[in-house]
């Protein structure tokens, strides 16, 4: 069964991580939290922001960037950053990948982006935009990758609570 990893590295903003927290939730991905953090665990903000979904939630910790990757050794990363080559559409992601994120303030370091050009990607925005909101850049990522693996263990269709599509004609 495909994962997706969502890794978040030395994340600043508790609601920003809360929020990613329920993107992971929602989607089944796994989130990975490389530390140092900007706030503690039991912050209220983060649980907060991460409403009744902890229960749903694999999270790991990792004490820093090489102890995440000697523990994810063999791993398939991929670098969001407003620094990157390319669009993170042009990429196709394979199962159980690692997608990676910087601090809100400083991103991820510009070694390790390049040193990984074919996989370092970003979203695209206007120029005079700095960046987008981390949590935002993960659920636009985390939605793409979900979409080419055509949304493995996802709930693809609703139901309204007093009325029934069956009747409806979709077109295209």
């Amino acid at each position: 069964m495909a994962t997706l990893n969502i890794v978040l590295v030395e994340p600043e903003i508790p609601q920003n991580t809360g929020n990613i927290a329920r993107t992971c939730a929602a989607t089944g991905a796994v989130l990975h939290i490389v530390k140092p953090m900007g706030f503690e665990p039991t912050d209220k903000s983060l649980k907060r922001a991460g409403l009744d979904y902890w229960h749903l939630l694999d999270i790991f910790y990792y004490e820093n960037m090489s102890d995440f990757f000697s523990k994810t050794k063999g791993g398939r990363y991929y670098y969001f950053s407003t620094k990157a080559p390319r669009k993170y559409t042009d990429v196709s992601y394979p199962h159980n990948c690692y997608i990676i994120f910087g601090k809100e303030t400083k991103g991820l370091p510009e070694k390790l982006l390049h040193d990984n050009p074919r996989t370092t990607v970003r979203i695209p925005m206007v120029s005079d935009a700095r960046s987008l909101n981390l949590s935002n850049s993960v659920a636009i990522a985390a939605y793409e990758i979900l979409r080419q693996w055509k949304y493995p263990k996802l709930k693809n269709s609703g139901r309204l609570n007093n009325f029934d599509w069956k009747n409806f004609k979709f077109k295209g």
